[in-house]
């Protein structure tokens, strides 16, 4: 098998024994697994040679990104991993078609950076953009910080190329914005984490860039006031509220122990402490809004500082600061996208990824913090939110690494969620991490109908398995 691995991709391609293990645990080092080999391909046709092969010798494939994942939808043991990083290659930008044609090894920030120099943005964001790859987060339909205006990962691709468990290769890379020509594949593709077949290429929407931002920090004492401020936002600039980031009091301190414990001081947002942090961010595209004016001011930007010292007069917020310099702006960002590191400073720790209704997020944590203690008196818990969309990162640190009190407070959180019609995975996926969640939660015929479609695609189970779908239950 080595042998003819090595013809498809060359030797230096192929790696066995300790060669194999950084591409064999997640980004949190608390799993990890094993491979046969680990293959690179750099190109569709070396995939799908690759996935025949290893459909001839009933060998189980794990299709690998950029190793972001926290769910471990990467992990598996004697599998064949078939790394995409190789292939890299941003094949052409469209300005005036706005459009990005990507091989799936692309990093994240590639992609940011080579849209910039046309003027335009690729929209998805999150902390991991300078690791995370094409395949990897179209593999998860991962959402991040820009949700709220722009979709998730799956609103921002027109088309995409994939091998499927047979080894036939797929070219759905029309990128037509209209295609009413049966199944949408490319949908069922995105968001199935590589169960279904290994995406390998695609057509990625871009936008106008913004020509200015206006960002702030914003302290309050309640949570609940939080909504009327974002609709009225949205409503006062036209939709133009590129984010709405939630965090608690208790996570700026957790910041400021991770600044501590790196030995470089974070700062606080504010002079005083408040109860409720809010991260608010306006990409604004008229000229009227950012060109700058004779002062020097840019309109946006004013124009947030006057609504903001508006709602200080009214007594809705006690707090407010208005990044001056693009400086100022990513110190606001590098608060908020820190969460990750933040929830290292713990030994064990439960990660909920949950979704839930807007109106919803205050009770929802009041609740979850009430079931947190009642499982495990002492737990701490770190929280930060997609406030505009809804999804929230509740990670519960136990007092102690016990699997089963893990599943209990796992459990209990999720019966919080499913009470309001969340869901118990907004944008992490599923992997191995919660297949428990998936079997008590997901509606029986959907599960059903997922197991028909990866029967059809996949009968010889050897795509990612283990991943996304539960074992079925035998009576």
């Amino acid at each position: 098998m080595l042998e003819q691995l090595a013809a498809i991709v060359g030797k230096t391609n192929v790696l066995t024994g300790a060669e194999t293990d950084p591409w064999i645990s997640d980004i949190s080092g608390m799993l990890s697994g094993s491979a046969v080999a680990v293959v690179r391909p750099g190109s569709v046709d070396e995939v799908a040679q690759i996935v025949r092969l290893a459909a001839a010798l009933r060998l189980p494939v794990i299709p690998l990104g950029g190793r972001t994942g926290l769910t471990g939808g990467g992990i598996g043991d004697n599998a064949l991993v078939v790394s995409l990083e190789r292939m890299a290659a941003i094949r052409e930008i469209r300005p005036e078609a706005q459009v990005a044609v990507v091989e799936a090894g692309v990093i994240l920030a590639d992609i940011h950076t080579a849209a910039d120099r046309h003027d335009l943005i690729f929209p998805l964001m999150f902390g991991a953009r300078g690791s995370a790859r094409v395949g990897g987060f179209l593999g998860t339909n991962a959402g991040g910080s820009n949700v709220l205006r722009y979709g998730n990962a799956r609103d921002l691709v027109l088309g995409i190329e994939a091998v499927l468990p047979n080894g036939e290769i797929v070219d759905l890379m029309s990128g037509l914005h209209k295609n009413n020509s049966g199944y949408d594949l490319r949908h069922l593709l995105i968001g199935s984490e590589g169960t279904l077949g290994i995406i390998t290429a695609a057509v990625l929407k871009l936008k106008p860039k913004p020509g200015a931002y206006a960002t702030a920090m914003i302290g309050m004492q309640r949570l609940s006031d939080a909504l009327p401020l974002l609709n009225e936002v949205q409503k006062a600039t036209g939709g133009m509220l590129d984010a709405f980031e939630y965090m608690p009091d208790k996570y700026v301190g957790d910041y400021l122990t991770l600044g501590d414990r790196q030995g470089t001081p974070h700062r606080l947002p504010f002079d005083d402490r408040y109860p409720v942090n809010i991260l608010l961010e306006i990409g604004a595209l008229a000229p009227r809004d950012c060109a700058p004016e004779e002062t020097g001011e840019i309109p946006i930007v004013t124009y947030l500082e006057d609504l903001l010292g508006r709602y200080l007069e009214e007594g809705r917020i006690d707090d407010a600061v208005v990044a001056r310099n693009e400086a100022q702006r990513q110190e606001m960002w590098a608060r908020r996208e820190a969460a990750s590191e933040i929830a290292g400073l713990w030994p064990h720790r439960v990660t909920n990824d949950v979704a839930v209704p807007v109106d919803q997020v205050e009770a929802f944590l009041t609740r979850a913090d009430k079931t947190v203690q009642d499982v495990d008196p002492g737990a701490t818990t770190s929280v930060v939110a997609h406030l505009g969309d809804g999804n929230i990162h509740y990670t519960v640190f136990p007092t102690s690494g016990d699997a089963a009190r893990k599943d209990r407070i796992m459990e209990r959180v999720e019966d919080i969620v499913s009470d309001m019609r969340g869901s118990f995975s907004a944008e992490h996926g599923i992997g191995t991490v919660k297949l428990s969640s998936m079997s008590r939660r997901k509606d029986p015929g959907a599960l059903a109908a997922m197991r028909a479609i990866k029967q059809a695609l996949d009968p010889l189970g050897i795509m990612n398995p283990g991943k996304l779908l539960p074992p079925e239950k035998r009576v």
